[in-house]
């Protein structure tokens, strides 16, 4: 485990290596559909022959290995608290083409953790980093200090919403809660679950005129997904919706938002290790 820390380390120093794009996908609410929308992305980037992470942070109601018909034994969190075990022990590989990781409760308290178990959590972020193309990081609902320690640190961050007032209410809340900490983050806007595509549409415009008022701050659309039926089978046989119905309206529109995502309006990574460093600057510098 030294050495594998050691040679990323290196890798860092010298730029052997390109980082992943790092991106949260989160929600003001629960019940809007995040998990769903961060699992099927991640397995359609897959698709794109891209090596992708997903990484379950929503503690205490993670449920991503359900959505992929997976099951794995190990979370960061063992690693963090188990001295002997290896880092490549904690993911699960190659599950419809993806990787993936859970958090584990103990994540929960992230703001108490001893200077040891950070510096661990860092030797899983910097080996994780190297080895894939995208990370997305699937958030618990609601802003919360745990939270916003992540968030500050993502390349990207994609906000799920949905056409409920208490939904949007939420969505602006979280952008705003993280505005007044990184008024530079990029926030990008998904509505779930319209019933039909301009009650979508005008979710979006309502939230972008909302943000561009109150924190004068543009926000990119990245269009609506449907209420899809489909989506219900695809939980219950516990296989992504685009790998179970790939000729579903929401699988369709999923495909139209990853070429935003893989080269629409996202931005490049510009500092090869600007992940790492704000995630060290964020802990170490509380």
């Amino acid at each position: 485990m030294r050495d594998q820390a050691y040679n990323l380390r290196r890798k860092m120093v010298n730029g052997d290596s390109s980082p992943a794009k790092t991106i949260a996908v989160v929600s003001g609410k629960g019940g809007v559909g995040k998990s769903n929308i961060s699992t099927n992305l991640s397995v359609l980037l897959g698709k794109e022959d891209k090596k992708v992470l997903l990484v379950d942070l929503d503690i205490g109601m993670g449920n991503i290995h359900i959505l992929l018909g997976s099951h794995h034994p190990y979370s960061i969190m063992d690693y963090i608290e188990e001295k002997e075990l290896d880092i490549d022990t904690i993911i699960c590989e190659n599950v419809h083409g993806i990787s993936y990781i859970s958090g584990g409760n103990g994540l929960k308290n992230i703001v108490e953790w001893q200077e040891k178990q950070i510096e661990r959590f860092f030797e899983v972020m910097e080996y994780i980093v190297h080895k894939y193309d995208y990370i997305l990081f699937d958030m618990g609902a609601g802003a919360t200090k745990e939270t916003l320690e992540f968030l500050l640190a993502m390349d990207e961050i994609i906000v799920v919403t949905t056409p409920e007032p208490t939904s949007i209410t939420d969505a602006y809340s979280m952008m705003k809660y993280i505005y007044m900490r990184d008024q530079e983050k990029p926030f990008y806007l998904i509505c779930n679950r319209a019933e039909f595509k301009k009650e979508g549409l005008e979710t979006i415009t309502r939230l972008q005129e909302t943000v561009r008022k109150f924190l004068h701050k543009e926000i990119v659309s990245l269009g609506v997904l449907p209420e899809d039926s489909t989506v219900r089978k695809a939980v219950i046989h516990q296989r992504p919706i685009v790998v179970g119905y790939p000729a579903s309206a929401m699988t369709l529109s999923l495909r139209t938002m990853l070429h935003q995502i893989v080269g629409g309006p996202f931005r490049p990574v510009s500092n090869q290790t600007g992940f790492l460093k704000s995630m060290r600057n964020l802990f170490f510098g509380r």
